[in-house]
């Protein structure tokens, strides 16, 4: 049995680890790699939350909506900050400082979900096994969605839905001509 909140601070050591991996690159290569490894992971963890995770929050708890609303709002900037980065040419001398911003703003939106919204959503759901039947559908969830950050998409539903489901092919098919890492520390790799 996994936790919702376990399968979420996965995805969030994974993008971690990603981000570690761009900074300490020793080629232009490898820094292209894993901005499209880092670029994979945070659009298609995003909208997972999106989809699954913050529609859970509004039913389970009291102030779900708030914290909801909050997420998206913080989801919101990344997404923006994301679309700058994730084409960006390890040499423009805006891609550390894109980074950087990009990267501050996801880390204080991954340390508020691990120490408030996601302590308090299971906390609220009647059992584990509630927990765990979030777990699948947020990884189902995606492997149809967009691998690229698409900050002018709707984000709450039934809109996000939509939008993801008719931009998510064409990121797949553009993710075919992208370098990735040869090898991911889960093992998942795009297409």
């Amino acid at each position: 049995m996994t936790l919702i909140s376990d399968a979420i601070k996965d995805d969030h050591n994974d993008l971690r680890e990603a981000h570690k991996r761009i900074l300490s690159a020793n080629t232009h290569d490898e820094k292209v790699r894993w901005r499209n490894q880092f670029t994979w992971e945070l659009a298609r963890h995003s909208i997972g939350e999106e989809l699954v995770v913050y529609p859970a929050m509004e039913s389970h708890l009291d102030d779900g909506k708030a914290r909801a609303d909050h997420d998206r709002s913080e989801h919101q900037t990344v997404k923006e900050e994301l679309v700058k980065f994730q084409d960006l040419d390890p040499k423009d001398p805006a891609f550390k400082t894109t980074l950087d911003s990009l990267w501050a703003n996801l880390d204080k939106h991954m340390a508020e979900e691990e120490a408030d919204d996601l302590p308090a959503l299971e906390r609220a759901l009647p059992d584990y096994d509630a927990s765990d039947r979030l777990v699948r559908p947020f990884g189902r969830t995606k492997k149809f969605i967009p691998t690229r950050s698409h900050p002018n998409a709707p984000d709450k539903p039934p809109f996000e839905t939509v939008a993801g489901l008719l931009a998510a092919p064409i990121d797949h098919i553009r993710d075919l001509f992208r370098k990735f890492p040869d090898e991911t520390k889960t093992g998942e790799m795009p297409p």
